[in-house]
């Protein structure tokens, strides 16, 4: 995709999931002049079922949802694909946001966004999720740290032989950090390989992307096996080959 357009790539297909109609409206009359196909549904089963109904650029979803809430439809949707997800919440209360972060969200904003902020944010998650993968990436080799496996061509990674469901971001976070492993990585680093710091983003996230990986890969933060948080530096992947010299 290269450098960034003024228009979305040609029919780039984004879901909205909010009960706000007016919003809704807002969101289709700023987007839809930028390339984007806008369909919006106003209640949490409709969304799950417009999931389930076909491929989506993007998702943005609002926390407050009548017949499920913001975060159900968000594990429903984790449980079968990794669309880039942009959640929304009315009060811009921060327990919202971490939770949101936990469960898979890619990006957050609280409903007093500007249509430009919204468009900045979505062209950042996407950005990530369908980055073109060049000839030497697809032959670039697993990278491999003790048992897990990660490979860069098919963002995928494997520990014990078992897959790991992630998330955009987790995956490159995870493939960030095992690069380096034994080596640590800044927070600041870390934002700058997987959020190509153009604008202003959530920090924070970092952490609770972090929080969410270790889960997933069932590490222990006082006694990790895999990622050690390192007070004021950031984060390293523990080389086991290392840890044994």
């Amino acid at each position: 995709m290269g450098k960034t357009d003024s228009k979305a790539e040609a029919g780039a297909a984004v879901l909205v999931i909010d009960d706000d109609r007016k919003l809704c409206r807002l969101i289709r009359d700023y987007l839809g002049p930028m390339g984007y196909t806008i369909t919006t549904v106003h209640t949490g089963p409709d969304g799950v079922a417009q999931v389930a109904a076909q491929p989506w650029h993007a998702i943005i979803l609002d926390v407050m949802l009548p017949g499920l809430d913001g975060f159900e439809v968000l594990k429903q949707i984790r449980r079968v694909s990794d669309v880039p997800v942009l959640m929304l919440t009315a009060r811009g209360d921060e327990a919202d946001r971490i939770v949101g972060l936990e469960i898979g969200a890619d990006d957050y904003l609280p409903k007093t966004f500007s249509p430009r902020e919204l468009l900045a944010r979505l062209r950042a998650v996407t950005r990530r999720a369908t980055r073109v993968t060049r000839p030497e990436q697809e032959a670039a080799e697993e990278i491999v740290v003790g048992q897990l496996r990660i490979n860069p061509g098919t963002r995928t990674a494997v520990l014990d032989d078992e897959a790991l469901a992630l998330t955009p971001v987790e995956f490159d976070l995870l493939a960030s950090l095992a690069r380096a492993a034994g080596r640590v990585k800044s927070r600041d680093q870390l934002l700058e390989e997987i959020r190509e710091r153009s604008y202003e983003v959530f920090d924070r996230s970092i952490d609770v992307h972090i929080s969410s990986l270790r889960k997933k890969l069932g590490d222990d933060p006082k006694e990790p096996r895999f990622i050690r948080t390192l007070r004021s530096a950031g984060y390293l992947l523990i080389n086991p080959d290392a840890e044994e010299t």
